[in-house]
């Protein structure tokens, strides 16, 4: 495993993140403590979750799982709050303070090591974001914050004025980046840095260093080989994969997949592996969000970060070179 930092946070970051969607859903308790077992023996000592995460389980278990384990300490715990819900948007004081009490219950412990807002509100001002943030971290509930689905000017502005007021600032961002360009938002007020739409905020990343936890690098699925243009209209069910048929399914994205399996098999590696590569190679300071829900994709996960792409190979993957 591959470690970074992120300024607050007293422990390693692993790069590969495992994210816990899956967890109170898809697998049970049992299921989800032996999966993450595995991936905490593995180096995984990173986990991010949720306050709307199959309901509050996601956190349930995973608070569960480490008071039964006994290793609060040695893990990197990373939840979002204040998450909009169907009637409103939730960036209110009271809300993002409910979600974090709510939170710190679930997961069993006094205090979160990355606490994330999971969506913004452009009408709630950033002075009053910050200031409530900054009393729940000086009161050692969190130590440290950031923003998951904000514009990077937004995360610039509330800096600015955390920096102005003597306030400390957001330390981490979590929007979406693959190589696969998005279509449009997979949910609701999601932000993607990937394709010509992202080129400005991607530029300030690099030039900032600020630790950006890339969420779907893998673009839900679509490197996977499940997805051709022929079956489509086959996916039809299961959210996930509705999510991917109408957010990654085009041409030019079947093209990225096509390259990817191609240099996969040259590397002898999957798609989805040099998906992930490509992620990781990129200037930014990376850490990759998997949803792996089985040992074996996140040993494959983990062996794909440590591959080095040279920059032929990250142009043509993104179709920006017709040669690498």
């Amino acid at each position: 495993m591959i470690y970074g930092t992120i300024h607050g946070v007293n422990k390693p970051v692993a790069r590969v993140i495992q994210g816990s969607t899956m967890i109170g859903s898809s697998l049970n308790e049992s299921e989800s403590f032996a999966l993450l077992d595995q991936v905490f023996e593995l180096g995984g000592n990173t986990i991010d979750t949720a306050h709307v995460y199959s309901g509050g389980n996601s956190e349930r278990i995973i608070g569960k799982w480490m008071q039964t384990r006994g290793i609060r300490e040695q893990v990197v715990i990373i939840t979002k709050g204040a998450a909009h819900s169907e009637d409103r948007r939730r960036l209110t004081s009271f809300d993002i303070t409910s979600d974090l009490f709510d939170s710190l219950a679930r997961l069993r412990t006094d205090h979160i090591d990355l606490y994330l807002l999971h969506r913004d509100d452009p009408a709630v001002s950033c002075a009053s974001i910050m200031q409530v943030l900054n009393e729940h971290q000086q009161a050692g509930r969190i130590n440290s914050f950031g923003a998951s689905n904000w514009s990077h000017e937004r995360i610039r502005l509330a800096n600015d004025i955390a920096r102005a007021n003597g306030l400390g600032t957001f330390s981490a961002s979590s929007p979406q980046f693959s190589l696969a360009e998005s279509l449009g938002e997979p949910w609701p007020l999601c932000l993607s840095l990937s394709g010509t739409d992202g080129s400005d905020a991607r530029v300030w990343y690099e030039q900032t260093q600020m630790p950006l936890l890339a969420w779907s690098p893998l673009a839900s699925g679509f490197f996977s080989g499940r997805f051709r243009r022929d079956n489509l209209h086959t996916f039809g069910e299961r959210e996930w994969d509705r999510v991917c048929v109408q957010t990654y399914a085009n041409e030019a994205n079947f093209l990225r997949l096509e390259r990817a399996d191609l240099l996969g098999i040259e590397k002898g590696l999957s798609a989805a592996q040099i998906a992930l590569a490509y992620v990781m190679n990129q200037r930014m300071n990376i850490f990759a969000e998997v949803g792996s829900s089985s040992i074996k994709k996140f040993k494959e996960n983990v062996e794909a970060s440590k591959l080095q792409l040279t920059t032929g190979e990250l142009s043509w993957l993104d179709l920006r070179s017709s040669s690498r």
